[in-house]
């Protein structure tokens, strides 16, 4: 279930400059009018703090925003990606000009604080269901993303330890219940997949009842998604389905509830929050000496 996206670290750093790029646009526009206030001669050193604990991720993003800004900066990372910080190190060093430094503050910031956020709640899921007995799950995202950032954060899903889903609309094929209900059922659905979208990464098939899941399986389904299922619903889902289509489980998954959702013997659990619900690491960077 590869998704059509190249993650490879010369794909991502494509992804990131172009990224960058999009982001000072927005941000610096014509120029930074506040960084004006400063000597262009100035230099400075500065440094990059956690205020928490969390795993580390966008450093690829950084590194763009700021070679973008000024390639003399002197950049050294302390913590590489996909690396815990603990609370309070410094996580990057940084010295050149102090103009660039403060111009590029906040788009450094801003990338850090969201995908590190992204992979640091990917890996508290996936470090719960690690201690399942038997556990088989894996923790996977959604389309429920930034507008313009999926890529990036779905990269972030990958540094902390989860799968991804698929990418967009036009990679693979996921069969919700207004589908069904558009399509004429579950086995016209099906049928028709088949025949429209033969090239798709997979065909999966969202259903509500197990009455549902029968009918799918009756008609080679080979990836169902469980919407909203009680968790004796899913160990009978999985009693039925007896190995013959991979199973995941959407809805009601929190940390309180993903253990036990595990434990039924699903194998994926997605996870829309990943992405969607994210509170941002915090962040700071503070000048350290004038060099000048």
């Amino acid at each position: 279930m590869t998704p059509n996206f190249d993650f490879s670290p010369e794909s991502i750093a494509v992804l990131a400059k172009a990224d960058a790029a999009r982001a000072l646009q927005e941000d610096v526009g014509a120029g930074d009018l506040t960084a004006g206030l400063i000597d262009p001669s100035r230099r400075a050193s500065a440094y990059v703090l956690a205020r928490e604990s969390a795993i580390i991720c966008g450093i690829p993003w950084a590194r763009a925003a700021l070679q973008q800004i000024d390639p003399g900066l002197k950049v050294s990372w302390c913590v590489q990606e996909g690396e815990r910080c603990k609370l309070d190190q410094v996580v990057l060093e940084l010295e050149g000009s102090a103009r660039a430094l403060l111009t590029a503050e906040r788009t450094v910031l801003n990338f850090l604080q969201l995908l590190s956020a992204v992979a640091s709640k990917t890996a508290s899921y996936c470090d719960a269901v690690k201690s399942v007995p038997s556990n088989r799950a894996q923790i996977v995202d959604t389309r429920k993303t930034l507008p313009g950032l999926r890529l990036a954060q779905k990269y972030a899903v990958r540094t902390g330890g989860g799968t991804n889903h698929r990418i967009g609309l036009y990679d693979a094929v996921l069969i919700k219940e207004n589908h069904i209900a558009a399509a004429g059922g579950v086995t016209a659905v099906l049928k028709r997949a088949a025949e429209v979208a033969p090239s798709a990464q997979f065909i999966e098939i969202e259903v509500e009842t197990l009455a549902q899941l029968v009918e799918a399986l009756d008609e080679g389904a080979r990836m169902v998604l469980l919407d909203n299922m009680t968790l004796a619903q899913l160990r009978e889902a999985v009693h039925i389905n007896a190995g013959r289509a991979i199973l995941e489980v959407s809805g009601g998954v929190n940390m309180s509830t993903v253990r036990d959702i595990a434990a039924t013997g699903v194998d994926r659990i997605s996870i829309g929050a990943l992405t969607k619900d994210v509170q941002a690491i915090d962040f700071s960077m503070r000048f350290s000496s004038d060099l000048t």
